[in-house]
């Protein structure tokens, strides 16, 4: 391991919160697909099985940041404890329902449950920016180490979970996502001395992190980006069906994976120059820019080769971008702020599957990669108008004014002992 990320590691307690985060994170990639692979086994229902997971996305989506805000204001301890336990419960209680052939409606009330499924992600981040938030470049090494993390889960999961429910039972995928779930909860819950300390109601900014312009911006970006993503994933399944390899979609998404995982972990070695800001502007423009091969290639090793091209793009624009919110929502919002970027890939992710699903049965597959390549265009076109409003919060700023752009000169500068690079003091 290179020597920024031996240092990342050097505060006690960092390994053991890593490996629960990457633990209790494995459902974010498992639980959905697996739930599908279910009920697709069990009823051979397709219509039922995405409209179930579609539930499951948008209660993800409207109980994270609740869930987030809770822990900002009471600690990771007691909320991540009893929400965990009702996902679980919840997992459990959709399990037996499908085994005993329940009615329908009592399936997406238990997905409505599984819902609050904690972003293990937010917190892991969280305790990364209080150990490592007087060192900008640790905590960019940091982040770029999590963006890795989540590619691998993104690649592990789906083989885990449709692997267990076609060769076990078909049960056994959302099972198992729920197990790491509980474990990964556990673990992380049990190291108490890294825990980021709570902001009670009267240390409380009051409302949602959301209400930040500049997190407003940042979100509104990323269900652009997940757009992109979602529609990448059903445009590339679709591809390989129509050319009779349906099998490889799998290893060709994985090149796009692989992409992300290669550019992260060398993003992490890189100390970036610049405004954060722009940083992150010129990270979602190549975004857009990378979507224009796959509308050319015509089979499925150029699209791998396109798909890895692409995937170079996307951790450090992820790592720019969780950096931005580091500095942009007051500290007693962070793990709400960074849950709102998950928030609105998630959602991206469910709106650009679903449009590039429609393309594909109406112009077929080539055309379903416009898709991604519009969204992408958004992402860019948001980027740019809410470009000013990427401002850091009133108390991140320093009263001289050297933290009136975020990230300007090489982009880091703030109170409490923050790295600012043109002084060359901590």
């Amino acid at each position: 391991m290179s020597s920024p990320y031996r240092a990342i590691f050097a505060a006690p307690g960092t390994r053991a919160f890593a490996v629960a985060g990457l633990v209790g994170r494995m459902p974010l990639s498992m639980l959905g697909i697996g739930i599908v692979t279910m009920i697709s086994q069990v009823t051979g229902r397709y219509g039922l099985a995405g409209a179930l997971s579609a539930t499951l996305a948008l209660a993800a989506a409207v109980c994270g940041p609740l869930v987030s805000r809770l822990v900002d204001r009471y600690g990771q301890r007691r909320v991540l404890r009893p929400v965990c336990a009702v996902t679980v419960a919840a997992v459990a209680a959709l399990l037996v329902a499908v085994r005993e052939d329940a009615p329908d409606w009592t399936y997406f009330v238990c997905v409505v449950g599984a819902g609050l499924t904690p972003s293990l992600g937010a917190m892991v981040r969280a305790r990364w920016s209080a150990i490592h938030h007087g060192s900008p470049e640790l905590l960019h090494t940091a982040f770029s180490f999590e963006s890795v993390l989540d590619e691998i889960v993104f690649i592990l999961g789906p083989i885990l979970s449709i692997g267990l429910c076609t060769a076990w039972f078909a049960e056994s995928g959302p099972l198992l996502a729920a197990a790491f779930l509980g474990v990964g909860v556990l673990m992380l819950t049990a190291q108490r001395a890294t825990e980021p300390a709570p902001h009670p109601r009267g240390q409380h900014h009051g409302g949602s992190a959301l209400r930040t312009p500049a997190l407003a911006v940042m979100a509104g970006v990323y269900v652009g980006t997940g757009t992109v993503f979602g529609a990448v994933d059903v445009a590339t399944v679709a591809f390989a069906d129509e050319r009779g390899h349906k099998a490889l979609a799998s290893l060709v998404l994985a090149s796009y994976a692989a992409g992300s995982c290669l550019a992260g972990l060398v993003f992490g070695l890189l100390r970036p120059k610049g405004s954060a800001a722009g940083r992150f502007l010129l990270g979602i423009t190549l975004m857009a820019v990378s979507m224009i091969p796959p509308l050319l290639v015509g089979n499925l090793w150029f699209l791998a080769g396109a798909l890895f091209l692409s995937g170079l793009t996307i951790a450090p624009t992820m790592v720019t971008a969780l950096g931005l919110v580091e500095r942009l929502v007051p500290r007693s919002q962070l793990t709400e702020g960074i849950t709102w970027i998950s928030t609105g890939l998630a959602v991206g992710v469910a709106a650009g599957a679903s449009l590039a699903g429609r393309v594909v049965d109406a112009h077929g597959a080539s055309a379903a990669f416009a898709v991604p390549a519009s969204a992408a265009v958004v992402a860019v076109g948001v980027a740019v108008l809410g470009n000013r409003r990427l401002r850091p919060a009133p108390e991140r700023e320093e009263p001289h004014g050297h933290g009136e752009d975020v990230g300007d000169a090489n982009g880091w500068a703030g109170r409490d002992g923050e790295w600012d690079s043109r002084e060359g003091v901590a």
